[in-house]
């Protein structure tokens, strides 16, 4: 869509901007924050599950993002950790850490979409880690920056986190896989043409990250660090975690990595990534060995 000067790709942020520039009847983009939640979440979702309905690999990426912009922001929220390959968030120990035994609606939704982060606040419950950032963002006021009221730059936020969902978020998280868990979880590695696929792929989406929504701003979407840049990094960290250097060769990717982890604070910023860091330093001992077979079928899926 070109309006003016003002270029925007990817339909969904296009739909958004429209609604807000010409003030569209409220049905269509609600002003009420929960109801318009709630078609944030629909529109995170459907990138990585009607789009995307063969995958249904765990992520904790949003996690760490939503964790950064709720501890950046001083939000308040009670934690509940799911201890990854010792907690299976397919069965039933993960409803019972998570506090949400019983018939409630928060259990029936969480075993459908069986993946994090998930947000209670009170009576209303709310998945997909975009939605959960956007309408923290807009409840408790946090600064402008993190997502603008300016029309342009609200849009030009919508626009990377949409692209994000079936471009980045395609190919990065498939490192930890080929990296990490099938060495650990069945002792076999990705064919190398396969594996080629992957990082042939990954490297695209570091192309456009950098070429399209970089550029030579200091951030994704302009001059201020954005929520765009928090879902943004910590997909990158996953890669980088597992030994796959996303930020060589890419200068400018290095500096912006540096300057989010200064906008967001250093500490917790090595924080929010000390898991993923350590990653490969575990052994198949500490694998739940239900979750073990639950993920069968998909690596062999994977290894094909």
């Amino acid at each position: 869509m070109k309006d003016g000067d003002f270029a925007l790709a990817e339909s969904i942020a296009i739909l958004l901007y429209l609604a807000r520039k010409h003030r569209t009847p409220d049905h269509w983009y609600p002003s009420d924050l929960q109801k318009r939640a709630r078609v944030d979440e629909f529109l995170s979702w459907q990138h990585t599950g009607a789009r995307q309905a063969g995958s249904k690999v765990f992520l904790i990426k949003p996690c760490r993002a939503v964790y950064l912009f709720a501890k950046k922001n001083d939000i308040p929220f009670e934690f509940k950790d799911v201890a990854l390959f010792k907690e299976s968030i397919l069965g039933s120990r993960f409803l019972s850490s998570s506090g949400a035994e019983g018939g409630s609606g928060l259990t029936d939704k969480i075993t459908l979409s069986k993946k994090v982060p998930f947000l209670k606040d009170g009576d209303f419950v709310l998945t997909e880690g975009p939605a959960i950032l956007l309408y923290l963002a807009r409840k408790y006021g946090t600064p402008d920056h993190w997502y603008p009221s300016d029309a342009e730059k609200r849009a030009r936020v919508d626009e990377y986190l949409f692209w994000h969902q079936s471009n980045m978020r395609a190919h990065a998280p498939k490192t930890l896989w080929i990296q990490v868990l099938l060495p650990l979880l069945v002792g076999q590695t990705l064919p190398e043409g396969k594996t080629k696929e992957v990082m042939d792929g990954l490297a695209s989406s570091l192309r456009q990250l950098e070429e399209l929504f970089l550029r030579d701003r200091p951030f994704l979407a302009g001059d201020e660090v954005s929520v765009a840049d928090l879902v943004a990094i910590v997909e990158l960290m996953q890669p980088w975690g597992v030994g796959c250097n996303v930020f060589q060769n890419h200068p400018r990717l290095l500096a912006w990595r540096e300057r989010v982890e200064v906008a967001v604070g250093r500490g917790l910023f090595s924080e929010a990534h000390g898991t993923i860091a350590r990653i490969r330093g575990l052994s198949s001992a500490q694998v739940d060995p239900q979750l073990k077979a639950q993920l069968a079928p998909l690596l062999g899926q994977i290894l094909k």
